[in-house]
């Protein structure tokens, strides 16, 4: 049996992201994403069980990536309007810092991939649900599930992030005004 190398993996996993990124979901292979990895089709297979397996997994961790830059300075004892706040912060930086990791999430929820992992998905998001479950029986946000606030919180940002065509800083008041409309949408 062939012994795995982080270096490898870690080639594999950009080569899907900026593939995934440039050619879809419908032309990236197994070929394609050995070659731009620098690596043997078949050494894929020494990572992943196939190209389904290959996408989940790396879903899967950029969507750890993302919950963790989310939960950030994000504790239960803080002011829910903080929350919003950081959480907003947090995704203008994962947007901005992370924009092939953001872009490849849009692509992979908008495929039917996203069905074979939606339960891994959502447990990796269980304590930010918790939080804002917590606002909803304080009466702090809206009635609704605390799914679809965070993802008032979320979407909104990230498509802001994501019509900037570089990296670079957002104006501070543009920030507050992001956080004001977020805070606006979810609150009770």
């Amino acid at each position: 049996m062939r012994t795995k190398d982080d270096s490898k993996k870690e080639a594999i996993f950009e080569a899907i992201i900026d593939l995934l990124n440039e050619i879809g979901f419908s032309e990236i292979s197994m070929s394609k994403i050995g070659k731009r990895a620098g690596v043997s089709s078949s050494t894929l297979y020494v990572y992943f069980e196939n190209k389904e397996d290959m996408l989940k997994k790396v879903y899967l961790e950029i969507k750890g990536k993302l919950r963790n830059t989310m939960m950030h300075g994000i504790t239960d004892d803080i002011p829910m309007e903080h929350i919003v706040e950081r959480l907003v912060r947090n995704v203008l930086i994962f947007v901005l810092e992370y924009r092939r990791y953001y872009l490849f999430l849009e692509q992979f929820a908008n495929s039917p991939l996203v069905g074979l992992c939606e339960d891994d998905a959502m447990e990796m998001f269980r304590p930010l649900r918790a939080v804002f479950e917590k606002g909803i029986q304080q009466g702090i946000f809206k009635p609704v599930p605390s799914s679809l606030l965070i993802t008032y919180c979320y979407k909104p940002v990230g498509a802001v992030g994501k019509t900037l065509t570089e990296k670079k800083a957002l104006p501070e008041k543009l920030i507050k005004q992001i956080i004001q409309m977020s805070w606006d949408a979810i609150k009770a």
